[in-house]
């Protein structure tokens, strides 16, 4: 004979939303006045309900023993985050400023100059044939020599070394001519 029924999942679910509207306010302010920040506080009040609704054992106890378990759970997370954060190295953002960006071209301005190059040379490399752009991105992406490549498009050594050549020439006449209209004012 049983004589305590166990809650089904939706009303353990229920009654640990009930306790979440009863208790989280004041248990945040507790988590609050013993932890860094406000979204460690925000977590570890999370973490104790993620447990409250995890635990079978409390839709067995009596509202002061739940309230009493509540309490203990969001105490011993926070001493939790205290073990933790012993073994963290925290460093004020003025300390590591200078070292953010040692080389110029991780400096946010030259990752967007660089941004932009990269999608003018895609939009160029758009005006050769397909069979142009992939010996190129094959080449020059990849790494691969004419021999090489050659065997992947299915073509002669020499019309590979020629439809490169002819690719390269005409980019370069692209960039020339966008030279030109830069200086000229256009």
């Amino acid at each position: 004979m049983q004589l305590f029924k166990q809650p089904s999942k939706q009303e353990h679910r229920i009654l640990v939303a009930e306790l979440y509207a009863c208790y989280a306010p004041n248990m945040l302010m507790y988590i609050r006045r013993n932890v860094l920040s406000q979204e460690d506080a925000e977590d570890i009040l999370l973490e104790v309900f993620t447990v409250a609704l995890e635990s079978p054992v409390l839709s067995g106890l009596n509202e002061h023993k739940r309230r009493g378990w509540l309490w203990s759970v969001a105490h011993n997370k926070v001493m939790d985050y205290h073990r933790r954060a012993k073994h963290r190295v925290h460093s004020k953002l003025e300390e590591v400023e200078g070292d953010l960006f040692d080389a110029e071209e991780d400096m946010p301005e030259f990752a967007v100059l660089r941004n932009e190059a990269h999608a003018l040379v895609r939009a160029r490399l758009q005006t050769l044939s397909e069979v142009q752009q992939e010996i190129v991105r094959l080449r020059f992406a990849h790494g691969l020599r004419s021999p090489e490549i050659a065997t992947l498009v299915n073509k002669s050594e020499a019309a590979v070394r020629v439809m490169l050549s002819r690719a390269l020439n005409t980019l370069r006449g692209i960039y020339s001519k966008d030279g030109e209209e830069s200086h000229d004012g256009r």
